[in-house]
């Protein structure tokens, strides 16, 4: 299956520069590997959570995690990416010599991708009523700071309604 909207987010933050970051993107971004989060520094599938599809790292801390949903835009798999993320604490992966922990101040973007939803859906309000909830659980662990961002792969496209310049500015403002 091809992911349109994870390549252009991925194309989008890979042709930013971010002094000092490193970018790691899943396949569907771009990426060569899953990015797995565990619960612990132990790598086993009993704390393994979840496979997000992009983070920053800088200073050897996750900084910014990003999860985009294409087809799947419903609030059970939207919370789910959420909570799993702010329940692990590591990302492992054999291309790392250590584990790399969360940052103190963790910024989780979700993307959402419109182009699916019918004339005059209820979709949009719900995800911002969906963003209010999760906003007013935070601080939660790590999670500091929650975005929501939705749109077509139009939307992010350079040009017209540059909702990436947006997720670049949410991005560099994370890493101050």
């Amino acid at each position: 299956m091809e992911h349109q909207l994870h390549k252009i987010i991925g194309d989008c933050i890979k042709g930013t520069e971010f002094p000092d970051c490193k970018i790691i993107t899943d396949p569907a971004c771009g990426g060569q590997h899953n990015v797995p989060l565990f619960r612990s520094k132990d790598k086993s599938n009993e704390t393994e959570y979840c496979n997000v599809d992009l983070l920053v790292i800088k200073d050897n801390k996750i900084r910014v995690i990003i999860e985009i949903e294409e087809t799947d835009v419903k609030p059970t798999q939207i919370c789910g990416k959420f909570l799993t993320s702010a329940l692990s604490s590591y990302y492992i992966h054999d291309s790392e010599n250590t584990p790399i922990g969360m940052s103190d101040s963790v910024l989780f973007i979700q993307i959402l991708n419109t182009s699916q939803l019918k004339e005059k859906t209820s979709k949009i309000k719900q995800w911002k009523n969906l963003k209010k909830s999760i906003k007013n659980l935070l601080p939660f662990k790590k999670i500091k700071k929650y975005k929501l961002l939705y749109g077509n792969v139009s939307n992010f496209k350079n040009g017209k309604g540059n909702k990436c310049a947006k997720l670049i500015t949410y991005i560099k403002k994370a890493l101050k």
